[in-house]
């Protein structure tokens, strides 16, 4: 197990943390979810920047790096639904997308393929956006309106992102690795 696959696990563990923190803390702002969610995005950076900087990419750690991501998100989002704090519809558009492409991937994985895309700095600018968002949504800064503005912008550019994506896909037959 390498430096890049143990960051991409511990950010798995870090999602009942996330919703502990969440669930427990009687402060409407929330920060402590909030600075468990920055440490899995710091986590997130790191991984990859450490993978690509030693060459130590595995086909392990790009099958679990997606997943550990999506399913972060996936729990900030139902967090958030179920505390009233971004609209139903919005946030239901971003759990699609996330499980459509969680799915996506399973699916070619069992197959024994695996979807190549391009790298684009577009699913880049959609993760902070993402992140930025949810600052404003867990803080209420700089107010509840902007956020839900913010949270819709995001939905937008983030089907781009996965547009742009998907589109530039390519599959590939890999061997299976777990």
């Amino acid at each position: 197990m390498n430096l890049p696959n143990t960051l991409t696990l511990f950010r798995l563990l870090l999602i009942p943390f996330y919703l502990w923190s969440f669930y427990s803390t009687p402060s409407p702002h929330k920060v402590g979810a909030l600075f468990v969610l920055l440490v899995a995005g710091l986590t997130d950076i790191l991984d990859g920047y450490i993978a690509r900087k030693r060459n130590a990419q595995t086909q392990a750690g790009q099958l679990l790096d997606p997943l550990a991501d999506k399913l972060m998100m996936v729990a900030v989002l139902f967090s958030l639904i179920q505390s009233n704090r971004v609209p139903w519809g919005a946030a239901g558009l971003l759990v699609l997308r996330d499980a459509a492409m969680i799915l996506g991937g399973v699916f070619f994985y069992f197959q024994g393929k695996r979807a190549v895309p391009k790298a684009n700095w577009w699913g880049k600018t959609s993760t902070i956006l993402y992140y930025i968002t949810i600052c404003a949504v867990m803080l209420a800064w700089p107010a509840p309106w902007v956020a839900e503005w913010l949270l819709w912008i995001t939905v937008c550019q983030s089907y781009l992102a996965t547009f742009l994506y998907v589109a530039s896909m390519q599959i590939i037959s890999v061997r299976r690795v777990l």
